[in-house]
Protein backbone atom coordinates (compact mmCIF):
# COMPACT_ATOMS: atom_id res chain seq x y z
CA UNK A 1 0.00 0.00 0.00
CA UNK A 2 2.84 2.37 0.87
CA UNK A 3 5.57 0.71 -1.16
CA UNK A 4 5.96 3.91 -3.20
CA UNK A 5 7.61 5.47 -0.12
CA UNK A 6 10.66 3.28 -0.84
CA UNK A 7 11.18 4.89 -4.21
CA UNK A 8 14.22 7.12 -4.75
CA UNK A 9 12.04 10.20 -5.18
CA UNK A 10 10.17 9.69 -1.91
CA UNK A 11 13.31 8.87 0.07
CA UNK A 12 14.82 12.20 -1.04
CA UNK A 13 11.62 14.10 -0.28
CA UNK A 14 11.33 12.54 3.19
CA UNK A 15 14.96 13.33 4.05
CA UNK A 16 14.45 16.92 2.91
CA UNK A 17 11.38 17.29 5.12
CA UNK A 18 13.23 15.77 8.09
CA UNK A 19 16.10 18.23 7.65
CA UNK A 20 13.79 21.23 7.33
CA UNK A 21 12.27 20.75 10.79
CA UNK A 22 15.43 21.36 12.92
CA UNK A 23 16.58 24.13 10.58
CA UNK A 24 13.31 26.02 11.00
CA UNK A 25 13.30 25.45 14.76
CA UNK A 26 16.86 26.84 14.98
CA UNK A 27 15.88 29.87 12.87
CA UNK A 28 13.02 30.48 15.29
CA UNK A 29 15.38 30.46 18.28
CA UNK A 30 17.76 32.77 16.39
CA UNK A 31 14.96 35.30 15.98
CA UNK A 32 14.00 34.81 19.64
CA UNK A 33 17.56 35.63 20.72
CA UNK A 34 17.48 38.75 18.54
CA UNK A 35 14.22 39.76 20.23
CA UNK A 36 15.74 39.26 23.68
CA UNK A 37 18.81 41.26 22.68
CA UNK A 38 16.58 44.10 21.44
CA UNK A 39 14.61 44.11 24.70
CA UNK A 40 17.82 44.20 26.77
CA UNK A 41 19.24 46.95 24.55
CA UNK A 42 16.08 49.04 24.92
CA UNK A 43 16.22 48.65 28.70
CA UNK A 44 19.88 49.71 28.76
CA UNK A 45 19.21 52.77 26.59
CA UNK A 46 16.22 53.76 28.72
CA UNK A 47 18.32 53.56 31.89
CA UNK A 48 21.02 55.71 30.30
CA UNK A 49 18.64 58.32 28.91
CA UNK A 50 16.64 58.65 32.15
CA UNK A 51 19.65 58.63 34.51
CA UNK A 52 20.62 61.89 36.16
CA UNK A 53 23.37 63.79 34.30
CA UNK A 54 26.92 63.36 35.59
CA UNK A 55 30.11 65.32 34.86
CA UNK A 56 31.63 64.03 31.64
CA UNK A 57 35.03 63.43 33.26
CA UNK A 58 33.43 60.70 35.41
CA UNK A 59 32.80 58.53 32.33
CA UNK A 60 35.67 59.31 29.94
CA UNK A 61 39.12 60.83 29.84
CA UNK A 62 41.80 61.95 27.38
CA UNK A 63 42.70 59.13 25.00
CA UNK A 64 40.06 56.91 26.61
CA UNK A 65 36.97 55.20 25.28
CA UNK A 66 33.29 55.16 26.16
CA UNK A 67 32.03 51.92 27.71
CA UNK A 68 29.01 50.32 26.04
CA UNK A 69 27.03 50.71 29.25
CA UNK A 70 27.67 54.47 29.21
CA UNK A 71 26.41 55.01 25.66
CA UNK A 72 23.58 57.59 25.64
CA UNK A 73 24.34 58.66 29.25
CA UNK A 74 23.58 62.31 29.86
CA UNK A 75 26.66 64.26 30.89
CA UNK A 76 27.46 67.85 31.72
CA UNK A 77 30.52 70.00 31.11
CA UNK A 78 31.54 73.60 31.67
CA UNK A 79 33.68 75.41 29.16
CA UNK A 80 33.71 77.41 25.94
CA UNK A 81 33.13 76.49 22.31
CA UNK A 82 36.02 76.80 19.84
CA UNK A 83 34.32 77.47 16.47
CA UNK A 84 37.62 78.21 14.73
CA UNK A 85 38.52 74.52 14.82
CA UNK A 86 35.11 72.98 14.24
CA UNK A 87 34.58 70.50 11.39
CA UNK A 88 31.59 69.04 9.59
CA UNK A 89 30.75 65.35 9.35
CA UNK A 90 29.67 64.64 5.80
CA UNK A 91 26.65 62.74 4.46
CA UNK A 92 24.46 62.77 7.55
CA UNK A 93 20.67 62.85 7.55
CA UNK A 94 18.21 64.57 9.83
CA UNK A 95 14.91 63.27 11.21
CA UNK A 96 13.27 63.90 7.80
CA UNK A 97 15.98 61.92 5.95
CA UNK A 98 17.35 65.04 4.31
CA UNK A 99 21.08 64.84 3.57
CA UNK A 100 23.40 67.38 5.15
CA UNK A 101 26.23 67.48 7.68
CA UNK A 102 26.73 67.32 11.43
CA UNK A 103 28.61 70.17 13.09
CA UNK A 104 31.40 68.94 15.37
CA UNK A 105 32.78 71.72 17.56
CA UNK A 106 35.58 71.45 20.15
CA UNK A 107 34.45 72.41 23.65
CA UNK A 108 37.38 73.55 25.76
CA UNK A 109 37.14 72.65 29.44
CA UNK A 110 38.70 74.56 32.29
CA UNK A 111 41.65 72.17 32.61
CA UNK A 112 42.67 72.64 28.96
CA UNK A 113 41.26 69.37 27.65
CA UNK A 114 38.73 69.28 24.82
CA UNK A 115 35.35 67.59 24.57
CA UNK A 116 34.00 67.01 21.06
CA UNK A 117 30.42 68.22 20.76
CA UNK A 118 28.10 67.28 17.92
CA UNK A 119 25.97 70.44 17.85
CA UNK A 120 23.48 68.98 15.38
CA UNK A 121 22.52 68.82 11.71
CA UNK A 122 22.55 71.55 9.06
CA UNK A 123 21.69 71.30 5.35
CA UNK A 124 24.47 71.18 2.77
CA UNK A 125 23.04 72.20 -0.59
CA UNK A 126 26.25 73.35 -2.25
CA UNK A 127 29.15 71.36 -3.69
CA UNK A 128 30.59 68.73 -1.37
CA UNK A 129 34.01 70.37 -1.70
CA UNK A 130 32.75 73.59 -0.09
CA UNK A 131 32.13 74.18 3.60
CA UNK A 132 28.50 75.13 4.32
CA UNK A 133 27.66 78.20 6.34
CA UNK A 134 27.68 77.08 9.99
CA UNK A 135 25.61 78.83 12.67
CA UNK A 136 27.81 80.19 15.44
CA UNK A 137 27.72 78.48 18.84
CA UNK A 138 27.06 80.37 22.09
CA UNK A 139 29.96 82.56 23.12
CA UNK A 140 31.57 82.69 26.53
CA UNK A 141 31.56 80.03 29.23
CA UNK A 142 28.46 77.86 29.33
CA UNK A 143 27.22 74.66 30.95
CA UNK A 144 26.61 72.01 28.31
CA UNK A 145 24.41 68.92 28.58
CA UNK A 146 24.52 66.09 26.08
CA UNK A 147 24.38 62.36 25.39
CA UNK A 148 27.73 60.59 25.60
CA UNK A 149 28.63 58.50 22.54
CA UNK A 150 31.62 56.30 21.65
CA UNK A 151 33.93 57.11 18.75
CA UNK A 152 32.52 56.14 15.38
CA UNK A 153 34.16 53.34 13.42
CA UNK A 154 33.64 51.92 9.95
CA UNK A 155 32.81 48.50 11.41
CA UNK A 156 30.02 49.88 13.61
CA UNK A 157 28.60 52.52 11.25
CA UNK A 158 29.26 51.06 7.81
CA UNK A 159 30.67 54.46 6.77
CA UNK A 160 34.05 54.37 5.05
CA UNK A 161 36.61 56.77 6.48
CA UNK A 162 37.74 58.49 3.28
CA UNK A 163 41.08 60.22 2.91
CA UNK A 164 41.90 63.40 1.02
CA UNK A 165 38.73 65.25 2.01
CA UNK A 166 38.53 69.04 1.80
CA UNK A 167 39.75 71.01 4.79
CA UNK A 168 37.55 70.79 7.92
CA UNK A 169 35.49 67.88 6.57
CA UNK A 170 35.46 64.37 8.03
CA UNK A 171 33.47 61.16 7.56
CA UNK A 172 33.63 59.67 11.06
CA UNK A 173 33.84 61.22 14.52
CA UNK A 174 37.10 60.04 16.10
CA UNK A 175 38.49 61.65 19.25
CA UNK A 176 41.93 60.26 18.39
CA UNK A 177 41.99 61.89 14.97
CA UNK A 178 40.78 65.20 16.36
CA UNK A 179 43.39 65.08 19.13
CA UNK A 180 46.08 64.76 16.46
CA UNK A 181 44.56 67.65 14.49
CA UNK A 182 44.15 69.96 17.52
CA UNK A 183 47.37 69.04 19.28
CA UNK A 184 45.68 68.95 22.70
CA UNK A 185 44.24 66.16 24.92
CA UNK A 186 40.74 65.18 23.78
CA UNK A 187 38.28 63.18 25.87
CA UNK A 188 37.39 59.80 24.38
CA UNK A 189 34.12 59.67 22.47
CA UNK A 190 31.94 62.71 21.88
CA UNK A 191 28.69 64.30 23.06
CA UNK A 192 25.43 64.92 21.20
CA UNK A 193 24.26 68.31 22.43
CA UNK A 194 20.94 68.45 24.26
CA UNK A 195 21.20 71.83 26.02
CA UNK A 196 21.41 74.72 25.64
CA UNK A 197 18.86 74.71 22.84
CA UNK A 198 20.39 76.46 19.79
CA UNK A 199 17.02 77.85 18.73
CA UNK A 200 15.54 78.11 15.27
CA UNK A 201 18.68 79.66 13.76
CA UNK A 202 21.05 77.00 15.08
CA UNK A 203 21.75 73.43 14.02
CA UNK A 204 18.93 70.93 14.32
CA UNK A 205 19.58 68.90 17.46
CA UNK A 206 20.03 65.17 16.93
CA UNK A 207 17.01 63.13 17.85
CA UNK A 208 17.40 60.85 20.85
CA UNK A 209 17.41 57.06 20.58
CA UNK A 210 14.23 55.06 20.08
CA UNK A 211 13.94 52.49 22.85
CA UNK A 212 10.22 51.79 22.62
CA UNK A 213 10.03 49.46 19.61
CA UNK A 214 10.92 45.80 19.84
CA UNK A 215 10.91 45.01 16.13
CA UNK A 216 9.39 41.99 14.35
CA UNK A 217 11.80 39.35 15.69
CA UNK A 218 9.31 37.62 18.01
CA UNK A 219 6.75 37.41 15.20
CA UNK A 220 9.42 35.92 12.93
CA UNK A 221 10.32 33.36 15.61
CA UNK A 222 6.71 32.20 15.92
CA UNK A 223 6.45 32.11 12.14
CA UNK A 224 9.46 29.80 11.81
CA UNK A 225 8.10 27.47 14.50
CA UNK A 226 4.74 27.31 12.74
CA UNK A 227 6.55 26.43 9.53
CA UNK A 228 8.38 23.62 11.39
CA UNK A 229 5.06 22.28 12.70
CA UNK A 230 3.56 22.43 9.21
CA UNK A 231 6.32 20.32 7.64
CA UNK A 232 5.08 16.90 8.90
CA UNK A 233 1.50 17.90 8.06
CA UNK A 234 2.58 18.70 4.52
CA UNK A 235 4.44 15.38 4.29
CA UNK A 236 1.30 13.44 5.31
CA UNK A 237 -0.81 15.34 2.78
CA UNK A 238 1.62 14.49 -0.01
CA UNK A 239 1.73 10.82 1.03
CA UNK A 240 -2.05 10.54 1.00
CA UNK A 241 -2.26 12.24 -2.35
CA UNK A 242 0.25 9.88 -3.94
CA UNK A 243 -1.47 6.91 -2.31
CA UNK A 244 -4.82 7.90 -3.83
CA UNK A 245 -3.20 8.37 -7.23
CA UNK A 246 -1.52 4.97 -7.00
CA UNK A 247 -4.77 3.33 -5.95
CA UNK A 248 -6.64 4.99 -8.82
CA UNK A 249 -4.05 3.78 -11.32
CA UNK A 250 -4.33 0.25 -9.92
CA UNK A 251 -8.11 0.24 -10.21
CA UNK A 252 -7.97 1.49 -13.77
CA UNK A 253 -5.43 -1.19 -14.67
CA UNK A 254 -7.59 -3.98 -13.16
CA UNK A 255 -10.72 -2.87 -14.96
CA UNK A 256 -8.91 -2.97 -18.28
CA UNK A 257 -7.91 -6.65 -17.96
CA UNK A 258 -5.20 -7.61 -20.50
CA UNK A 259 -5.97 -4.54 -22.52
CA UNK A 260 -7.59 -6.55 -25.48
CA UNK A 261 -10.93 -5.92 -27.12
CA UNK A 262 -13.78 -7.97 -25.48
CA UNK A 263 -15.15 -10.70 -27.71
CA UNK A 264 -18.64 -10.09 -29.08
CA UNK A 265 -21.33 -12.69 -28.52
CA UNK A 266 -22.52 -14.36 -31.76
CA UNK A 267 -25.76 -13.02 -33.10
CA UNK A 268 -28.81 -15.18 -32.49
CA UNK A 269 -30.22 -16.63 -35.64
CA UNK A 270 -33.97 -16.73 -35.60
CA UNK A 271 -35.71 -20.02 -36.63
Amino acid sequence: MYRFLLSRQWVIVTLLFVLLIPVMIELGFWQLHRHEHRVEQNARIERSVKADPVPVRELTGPGGSVAEGDRWRRVTAEGTFDPEHEVVVRRRTNSDDKVGVHVLTPFRLGDGTVLLVNRGWIPSDGPQTSLPEIPAPPSGEITLTGRLMPDETTAASGIKDLEGLPDRQIMLISSGQQADALGVPVLGGYVEQVAPDPGADGPELIKGPDYGGIGPHMAYAVQWWLFAAAVPVGWVILVRRDRREAAAEGTASGAGGDGGTPEQEPATVGG
